[in-house]
């Protein structure tokens, strides 16, 4: 009986220091994964706790079960506009891009180890493939707003090129123990992992989508609800030979898109869900490993792990994104650096443990060392890269917090609660405001009294505004409560003066003495930022005509609506 106490009493206690680290990470920049991971050996059996722990079968089953929430979760958030700048590009790169780098990281193991060809071959599929659960949480947790082109391209891969890296790895180690199937056996495996799970994962999550919305439940029963539909999704895909892990994601892509109150349940719920699987699961790879066998590959597997980081992940970006899509160099050299290593790899690497391959525990001991190192050089550096390459996005105002009235069964009204910190609005009526014609001033708080706000009342800095609007309303509310900050930030980088997307180019040209070529007088802004862009346009991206840079401040529905004019 004491034995569940003291599960009770690690396990708690792990939990609890992990979450109390985030400052740590915050403060000094270490990848919040890694200090899990850290915190997992420290507790294992060559660690101060000294716990035992070497079931690769319960890792196996924990691994998956936290893999599927966090893919869940991925997918709730990601909105399906991103896929029209980011699907493409990432499909090329969860599979062709996985291939190549399983390709060469394993011919470089197969040196660097002395392995055989297949062996070294199974090296490169463990560790081929980026991670969901890192890449999400970096691009989250570090305030890094990339432009959506990069952001989009980037989480789509990791939610998507799981299936890849599982049929190589499995074929790989089917082949080393003798079991490997004809042909067409390994080609229908290929077929059915991607197939099956397109097609349950949209057909299950469209219909999860519908039923969740029709209900009428406790608000506490919607995020659970969705959760075992999500697991469901998971569990027929796998049992029909598809990939359960890219079945998951698109569930969640379906549910997230479909819009009614029952989000606002979901979302706060799963996001707590998915830090915890996020923790258990780092925190119990971290129990698996044995630090000594570590140390014994440490220098190989580090060459490795720099030969995946600086030549395979490169060569896989440059050869399946740049001769084919639109992006630039600095976007192509940040995809290329953001090939996040995260609990994937490792839990990949059971799988010759499972199956029973010799010399199982080397590639184990080889994913965690790439992992670590991952984690360290590409994920401590993202902030620093991101800036450096120019993909980031100045982040606008946003409600101090917001919350639906539960008024209305779709596009419902929301309380969005802001403080007034723009020394612009000082001392100005509210009729005086332009606000968004559907919203309202709610209340108006100041030192803590509530005042009945009228046409007349006049703003203070750090009156704290209660508005009832609609999420279409955000936009115009943002820009209005901006504060000095985010204006200079804003202005920086998008420039002083903007311009309306429709108005035309002969108008510009004129009223800036530039010179046009024949076909251009007729177009828009719009039309022609988007012309020198190429593909598909997204906010940030800039045009240098005429020594001005020209950049995208804002876009509805595909459409660009403003340009800034940037003059350096």
């Amino acid at each position: 009986m004491d034995g569940i106490y003291t599960f009770f009493l690690i396990g708690g206690s792990l939990m609890a220091l992990s979450i109390l680290a985030s400052r740590l990470s915050s403060m000094v920049g270490v990848p919040l994964l890694l200090i899990f991971l850290g915190l997992g050996m420290l507790a294992g059996e060559e660690g101060v706790l000294g716990v035992a722990f070497d079931d690769y079968s319960m890792a196996f089953t924990i691994g998956h079960l936290a893999l599927a929430m966090i893919l869940l979760d991925g997918g709730l958030r990601t909105r399906l506009k991103t896929f029209r700048v980011g699907f493409k590009p990432a499909l090329s790169l969860a599979t062709f891009g996985v291939f190549i780098t399983s390709a060469v990281v394993g011919m470089i193991a197969m040196w660097v180890f002395d392995l055989t060809l297949v062996q070294g071959l199974l090296v490169g599929a463990i560790v081929g493939s980026t991670d969901a659960a890192a890449v999400f949480s970096m691009l989250s947790g570090r305030g890094v707003n990339l432009n959506e082109r990069v952001g989009a391209t980037l989480e789509i891969e990791s939610g998507t090129n799981d299936p890849m890296a599982i049929f190589l790895t499995l074929m790989l180690v089917e082949l080393l123990v003798g079991d490997m199937g004809g042909v067409f056996e390994t080609l229908t495996f290929f077929v059915s992992q991607f197939g099956i799970g397109l097609v349950v994962g949209i057909g299950g999550g469209w219909l999860s989508a519908k039923l969740l919305r029709s209900l009428d439940l406790a608000p506490g029963l919607y995020a659970m609800l969705a959760l075992a539909l999500g697991f469901s999704v998971f569990g027929l895909t796998s049992v029909l030979g598809g990939s359960g892990f890219l079945a998951i994601y698109l569930a969640g892509l379906m549910i997230g898109n479909q819009p009614g109150r029952h989000l606002n349940f979901i979302l706060p719920v799963h996001d707590g869900l998915a830090w915890l699987s996020q923790i258990g699961l780092f925190l119990v790879l971290g129990l698996l490993v044995t630090p000594s066998e570590l140390w014994n590959v440490a220098l190989p597997a580090s060459l490795v792990a720099l030969a995946l980081i600086f030549i395979a992940r490169p060569l896989a970006v440059l050869i399946t994104i740049k001769p084919f899509f639109k992006f630039r160099w600095r976007e192509t050299f940040f995809i290329a650096w953001v090939g996040l290593r995260g609990a994937v790899p490792i839990v990949l690497a059971i799988f010759p443990v499972i199956g029973g391959v010799e010399n199982a525990s080397l590639y184990f001991n080889v994913a965690f060392a790439v992992v670590l190192l991952s984690l360290l050089i590409q994920g401590g550096s993202l902030t620093l890269a991101a800036r450096l390459l120019k993909v980031e996005v100045p982040v606008g105002t946003t409600p101090n917090r917001r919350g639906p009235l539960g008024i209305l069964p779709d596009n419902d009204f929301e309380m969005f609660v802001y403080v007034v910190e723009n020394r612009d609005l000082e001392d100005v009526p509210i009729r005086l405001l332009r606000f968004p014609s559907g919203a309202l001033i709610s209340a108006l708080f100041r030192n803590h009294t509530m005042l009945h706000p009228k046409g007349s009342t006049r703003l203070k800095l750090e009156d704290v505004i209660c508005v009832i609007g609609r999420t279409e309303d955000l936009s115009a509310l943002n820009r209005l409560f901006n504060g000095d900050a985010g204006l200079k930030h804003e202005r920086a980088f998008f420039g002083t003066f903007t311009l309306e997307g429709d108005a035309l180019m002969q108008d510009v040209a004129q009223a800036y003495g530039l010179t046009l070529s024949p076909g251009e007088h007729s177009m828009t802004l719009a039309e022609f930022v988007a012309l020198r862009v190429g593909g598909h346009p997204v906010v940030g991206d800039d045009v240098d005509w005429h020594g001005i840079h020209w950049v995208v401040s804002e876009m509805e529905k595909g459409k660009i609506t403003r340009v800034g004019l940037r003059l350096y």
